[in-house]
């Protein structure tokens, strides 16, 4: 049978936990992704030809290197959707990507995922000064009371934020030096 990845998509957004999940694993066994060419583990339902496809090819490579299977995802007219599922050890997560390429401009990112899914991959590609970044973190939580996670990727370094990391007394030391290293 075929499936519209259209409406596939749609669907989530009246899914959540495990049958959120189960959506997400459904999507990436359709037949619309493709494995991209020379890469391993990173499948694509949408064309080269899109001006963010060098982008997403980019923050999908790094997904790899810290052990993730990556689907890059259509953004089908007039449905907000993500950019990626990322599969790890059988753990199914979709992630919008904001690359970061400019200070401040952290807040204005992460604000437009709202909506668009709970979990974000800020692709860091400007210094950053990493106290400003762990605020405008914890502004975005705060001010989405759906978001689970944002995932930054700076160098070769992976820092999970999740919500309740955040009710840590420590964590704005603990992000700090991890980003800093």
């Amino acid at each position: 049978m075929k499936y519209d990845i259209a409406s596939e998509l749609a669907r989530l957004h009246h899914l959540s936990g495990a049958d959120f999940v189960r959506q997400l694993k459904f999507l990436a066994g359709l037949s619309d992704f493709k494995p991209v060419g020379g890469e391993t583990n990173i499948y694509s339902a949408i064309g080269e030809e899109g001006e963010d496809y060098s982008a997403l090819l980019s923050a999908a490579r790094r997904a790899v290197e810290h052990g993730y299977k990556v689907f890059l995802l259509p953004n089908p007219q007039g449905i907000r959707t993500a950019d990626f599922i990322f599969e790890r050890k059988g753990v199914y997560k979709m992630y919008d990507l904001k690359t970061i390429k400019g200070q401040g401009s952290v807040d204005n990112r992460l604000s437009e995922s709202v909506g668009q899914t709970n979990r974000v991959l800020l692709y860091m590609h400007a210094d950053y000064n990493p106290g400003t970044l762990a605020r405008s973190i914890k502004k975005y939580f705060e001010l989405n009371p759906y978001a689970r996670e944002v995932l930054v990727f700076k160098g070769k370094k992976q820092i999970s934020v999740t919500r309740q990391s955040l009710d840590d007394t420590n964590f704005f030391r603990t992000f700090i030096r991890r980003y800093g290293k």
